[in-house]
């Protein structure tokens, strides 16, 4: 559980970490969508070499990234078994029954898992390099103008604030509720997929109960100092775009300018 590195903030120097957060949404959202417009390899290929710039500048180790894919392999095994099996198409490599294995489907696949990939490791650049507060903070500054339309901008930005604070404390209560039940016996890793989901089981029923105190132990402690509106919020870190932000943004816009001529040229 301790493996998980998508949603858990880690210190450093990099270049990265000095970039303002709504730079790093902005950029991290730009990425996600271009990849929607895309099903070729050679945009992929670009998309590849401005994601390992990225991790780069991060000057964090390749190793915690892919100790991040680890936990979420599965996912992307079975999207790539929906693929492969159930995508039309011809020609028919194999057929099975209603199973059948067309070229488009295992092409599908194939780039399925690539855009998978570098989403999840763009979106764990992220987190990883940004402070939950600090994300919180630059969604309720991007998303200021909607205020205008009586969105409750500030009170979505402190649930997600909450949220994400949340996630790391779950991650390492998780853990230690997994190392208290393997102490009195009880085992996470032997026997089928079956008996490994029954083992999972008892150790929800703490996970949850546990939560459900800290979230009223935070709901008290806000009561009692007060906390009436989130948009009397003040900030002890104002946010302020840097040199930093103005290279990244030219970086950005020429990798969108040469992925945009590469998906009109090849698709």
């Amino acid at each position: 559980m301790n493996k998980i590195v998508i949603g858990r903030y880690l210190p450093g120097d990099g270049w990265v970490y000095r970039l303002d957060p709504r730079t790093k949404i902005l950029i991290t959202f730009i990425y996600v969508l271009a990849l929607v417009f895309t099903n070729n390899w050679v945009p992929y290929v670009w998309a590849t070499a401005f994601l390992v710039l990225v991790l780069a500048l991060t000057k964090q180790p390749l190793g915690l990234y892919w100790s991040g894919l680890k936990p979420i392999l599965w996912l992307i095994i079975f999207t790539v078994v929906l693929q492969i099996f159930f995508t039309p198409g011809s020609p028919v490599l194999w057929h099975w029954g209603f199973l059948k294995v067309t070229t488009p489907g295992v092409v599908n696949a194939v780039y399925v898992v690539i855009r998978f990939v570098l989403i999840i490791l763009m979106s764990t650049v992220l987190t990883l390099t940004t402070p939950p507060t600090s994300i919180a903070t630059a969604l309720e500054s991007l998303l200021g103008p909607l205020k205008k339309v009586r969105v409750p901008v500030a009170e979505l930005a402190l649930m997600l604030s909450i949220a994400l604070r949340f996630v790391p404390l779950l991650l390492d209560e998780t853990q230690k509720i997994m190392n208290a039940q393997k102490s009195r016996g009880m085992s996470f890793s032997s026997g089928g997929p079956i008996k490994r989901a029954k083992a999972v089981i008892p150790m929800l029923v703490p996970l949850f109960v546990g939560a459900l105190q800290r979230a009223l132990d935070l709901a008290n402690a806000m009561e009692v100092r007060g906390f009436q509106d989130a948009n009397q919020r003040t900030h002890y870190r104002v946010l302020k775009y840097g040199r930093e932000d103005y290279q990244a943004a030219a970086v950005t816009a020429v990798f969108v300018v040469v992925f945009a001529l590469l998906v009109l040229r090849f698709g």
